[in-house]
């Protein structure tokens, strides 16, 4: 036989009571049970997140600033560096030894009269020169591609295609004229045999001699 504990007994009271309209009505009042016959809790569910409240509109916004530009980097002309010794500075050409010393007005504005006649008198030849010279190359290096392309590049390509076809015609020509004839005279030659004797040998120097 099982025997129950009085802790795992549930006390129920049941309460009559008349309402204003004269009916019953029983009421349960259970308590809770022990923890050991309590079970989990269910975990509330999450509660979505409140939005945040949106401020109100207000009557006067500015308009939005335009972003401002990022600074300009000096571009690069020359990348490849082919005109790097032309880099010239005023240490390059003038210096000045501590004994022979001049005024330091002089050397200042020395410095700076090489300076500035070097920029604008650049800046001068090339407002005149620069373009009809860049115009000048544009021709030249256009008639030389040009010829290249057209010229060129087609009469190697064609020796290439023909100069086996000739070489086949020299060799049969040589086999068939040359090489005979040359064969022939070195099989004559081959027979002559050159003899010197003393007596040759003596007589043009007693000649010289007398």
């Amino acid at each position: 036989m099982m025997m129950v504990n009085d802790d795992g007994l549930v006390e129920c009271k049941i309460d009559d009571s008349e309402d204003e309209d004269g009916g019953v009505e029983e009421q349960m009042n259970t308590p809770p049970p022990p923890p050991e016959f309590a079970s989990k809790a269910p975990t509330p569910a999450p509660k979505p997140p409140t939005p945040a409240p949106t401020p109100p509109p207000s009557t006067a916004t500015p308009p939005p600033s335009a972003p401002t530009p990022p600074p300009s980097q000096p571009v690069n002309r020359d990348p490849n560096g082919i005109n790097r010794h032309l880099k010239v500075e005023v240490s390059d050409v003038l210096a000045e030894p501590a004994t022979p010393h001049s005024a330091d007005r002089v050397w200042v504005y020395s410095v700076v009269g090489f300076e500035k006649t070097r920029v604008w008198t650049y800046r001068c030849l090339s407002l005149l020169l620069a373009v009809p010279f860049a115009f000048m190359c544009g021709i030249f290096l256009a008639v030389l591609a040009c010829l290249h392309v057209w010229f060129l590049v087609p009469c190697v390509q064609l020796s290439n295609t023909f100069l086996p076809c000739l070489r086949s015609l020299c060799i049969c020509t040589v086999n068939v004229f040359i090489s005979p004839f040359c064969t022939s005279l070195a099989l004559g030659c081959s027979q002559v045999a050159l003899s010197l004797s003393n007596k040759d040998w003596h007589q043009p120097r007693e000649k010289t001699l007398v």
